[in-house]
C-alpha cells in the first residue's frame, strides 16, 4: 500500500450524556468521502482514542468499516501503553479488513529504541497490514530513531510509511535520506510545505475534518503539481489556524470547527473541556479569513 494524499484521523462525536453519537458518527465518515480525502485513521488522537474503552475502539473500528466499505482507504489506530492491549487491536483490524494499522510508541514506559521496535514487530505480526508508524514524541516522550527505524524495516515489510510528528527538521532529513523504504507522511501541520518539499506523498491532518477542500488543495499543489509558489500561498493563508490549533485546546477546536461546517460533534471527554465563546468565536475568524484567501489562491486570483 502506497500512502498517497489526505489521510483525515476522524473525530469521535459524543451525545448529551458523553456516549459516543454511532449516528454522527457515520455522517462524520460520509463527509470525508464525499470530499474526496484519501483515507481515514479511526482510533487516533484526534479522535480521542485515550479516552475510550477497549470496547469503544473495537466498535468504532468495526462500524468505520462498515460505513466506509471499500470507498476509501481504512488505517485503524493501535495506541495503548500495554503491547498486549495493541497487539488486541491490530488483531480486531485484520479481523475487519482495515487497509492498514497505525503503529506509534507507547507512552510512559520509555521504552529503548530495541524495545519499542518489538513493540512494533508484535504489533505487525498479529496484523500482517501495512503499517503507518507514528512518531509522536511530544505525547509519548521517546523518538524513534535510527536503530529503531533499521531494525523494524529489516524485520518486516509491512512498515510503508512513517506520520513524523516530532516537530525536528533533522528528523525528516534522516528520514528522506536514510530510509526510503518509509513513504514520509507529514504529522506536524505548520511543516507541510517543508514535508512535500522533502518528498512526502501524505499528510494526516486533523483539520482535514471540517477543511478537506483546502487541506487537499495544498497537497494538490506540492505533490501533484509540484507548484510550490502556489503551495508557499495556500499554506501561509493556513497558517493562523495552524497557531491557533496549537494554543492548547486541539482536539476541542478541531470539534468547534465540525461543528461550523454543519456536522455534529459533541462535547470532549473529560480531562478535556470545550472552548469558550471568545476562542469560538476567534477560530469563527480564523477559518472564514483562511477559506476566503485559499479560495483566491486555487481561483487563480492571487
Amino acid at each position: 500500500m502506497k500512502f498517497e494524499g489526505i489521510y483525515t484521523p476522524a473525530i469521535t462525536p459524543l451525545n448529551e450524556a458523553g456516549q459516543i453519537d454511532k449516528t454522527a458518527f457515520a455522517e462524520v465518515l460520509e463527509s470525508l468521502i464525499a470530499a474526496k480525502v484519501h483515507g481515514i485513521i479511526i482510533g487516533g488522537s484526534t479522535g480521542e482514542y485515550y479516552a475510550h474503552t477497549a470496547q469503544e475502539r473495537f466498535d468504532l473500528g468495526a462500524l468505520a468499516k462498515d460505513v466506509i466499505g471499500s470507498r476509501v482507504a481504512l488505517i485503524i489506530g493501535t495506541g495503548a501503553v500495554r503491547t498486549e492491549d495493541s497487539v488486541e487491536y491490530a488483531k480486531a483490524a485484520k479481523a475487519i479488513k482495515a487497509d492498514a494499522i497505525l503503529v506509534g510508541s507507547p507512552p510512559y514506559a520509555l521504552p529503548t529504541q530495541q524495545e519499542n521496535a518489538a513493540h512494533a514487530l508484535a504489533i505487525d505480526r498479529a496484523a500482517d497490514l501495512p503499517i503507518m508508524l507514528y512518531n509522536y514524541p511530544g505525547r509519548m516522550s521517546i523518538s524513534m530513531d535510527r536503530e529503531f527505524f533499521r531494525t523494524v524495516s529489516q524485520a518486516s515489510k509491512n512498515f510503508v510509511a512513517i506520520k513524523e510528528s516530532s516537530g525536528q527538521t533533522g528528523q525528516l532529513h534522516m528520514l528522506a535520506r536514510e530510509f526510503p523504504n518509509l513513504g514520509l507522511s507529514c504529522g506536524w501541520d505548520d511543516q507541510a510545505l517543508e514535508f512535500f518539499a522533502w518528498g512526502a506523498r501524505s499528510w494526516v491532518c486533523a483539520g482535514s475534518n471540517f477543511l478537506p477542500a483546502e487541506h487537499i488543495a495544498l497537497y494538490q499543489a506540492c505533490a501533484v503539481e509540484k507548484d510550490f509558489d502556489k503551495g508557499r500561498r495556500i499554506m501561509s493563508a493556513m497558517m493562523p489556524l495552524m497557531d491557533f490549533l496549537e494554543g492548547g485546546k486541539f482536539v476541542q477546536s478541531i470539534k468547534y470547527g465540525c461543528e461550523l461546517v454543519g456536522l455534529r460533534a459533541g462535547g470532549v471527554r473529560a480531562p478535556l473541556q470545550g472552548l469558550d465563546d471568545e476562542e469560538k468565536q476567534r477560530l469563527k475568524d480564523v477559518v472564514a479569513e483562511l477559506k476566503r484567501e485559499i479560495a483566491s489562491v486555487v481561483g487563480g486570483q492571487a
